[in-house]
């Protein structure tokens, strides 16, 4: 518990600044960074489940699809949002793409489907899920989608913190007076206690910043997107947890002290990035 606790108050500070006081170019490169350390992981994670993958096709795609969100930061308000932006269309080049690359590598046929199903599926689980944290952070329509006079920055910082308080909160729960297992075929420790706890302290943290920090006049909307992307982040935890029963392995890796791999420690904000994108774009396309 120290050791979890110690690791998260060291990796909390950098993480704050890259989200709201970095420059652009410093927070890709981090943000490259770990699209990079994680897909390396689950790469990991597959051939121990024996799907193999072809890593370079991966990194390659993964790298390309944060990179092409760079390219709509400047565009309209309508093209900054609505489906049909670059990284949407280079995701849907890239999968006949890495299919037939694939083809290059690929030593044994028989091991050809698993290995570029679960390359292709890698590329979008990490490359694409996590690159809407570019527009999330700098796109200049997400706040003015968001119903509210806040930096697209803040937003952002908004959608950490309620993740982060609901995995706090979840754990501290689930520990204090967990009793009845959520999945234990997938998780044998997440308990339903835990997970309402989780939810509850997600909801109390996104009230206090939307009532005194972000200070919006539409408090509903911010409680709403902050349950979207609490919900997102549980589902996401869950899916991580099912990849790694699959691998026969506790942890993705050994990178974090007290957390495990980089995956474990953002499997919740591979999911509550790309939910937060799609929520906003769904209310900006309601209210045009």
């Amino acid at each position: 518990m120290k050791l979890r606790a110690l690791t998260a108050l060291v990796l909390i500070p950098p993480v704050v600044y890259l989200i709201v006081w970095s420059p652009l170019w410093l927070f890709l490169a981090a943000l490259l960074l770990v699209v990079e350390r994680t897909a390396h992981e689950y790469f990991g994670l597959s051939e121990a489940a024996g799907f193999g993958g072809f890593r370079w096709l991966g990194y390659a795609g993964c790298g390309l699809l944060c990179l092409a969100q760079v390219g709509d930061l400047h565009a309209d308000v309508p093209a900054a949002l609505a489906p049909g932006t670059t990284v949407l269309m280079l995701a849907v080049l890239l999968v006949p793409a890495s299919l037939t690359l694939a083809l290059l590598g690929a030593g044994e046929l028989r091991k050809y489907l698993a290995a570029a199903c679960s390359t292709v599926f890698g590329i979008f689980y990490v490359g694409l899920m996590l690159s809407w944290l570019v527009p999330l952070r700098s796109s200049p329509a997400i706040a003015q989608a968001a119903a509210g006079a806040i930096s697209p920055r803040y937003l952002l910082l908004f959608m950490f913190a309620v993740i982060w308080a609901g995995d706090i909160f979840a754990y501290l729960v689930g520990r204090g007076i967990g009793r009845r297992l959520l999945f234990p075929r997938i998780s044998p420790k997440k308990t339903l206690e835990g997970s309402l706890g989780g939810l509850a302290g997600s909801l109390l943290v996104a009230w206090v910043m939307a009532r005194w920090w972000w200070k919006t006049p539409d408090l509903k909307t911010a409680m709403l997107l902050a349950g979207i992307v609490a919900v997102a982040g549980q589902v996401g935890d869950l899916v991580e947890s099912a990849l790694k029963r699959s691998a026969d392995v506790k942890d993705s890796a050994s990178l974090l002290p007290g957390h495990g791999g980089l995956l474990d420690r953002i499997d919740s904000l591979i999911f509550g990035a790309p939910a937060l994108w799609l929520a906003l774009a769904l209310m900006h396309a309601w209210r045009s």
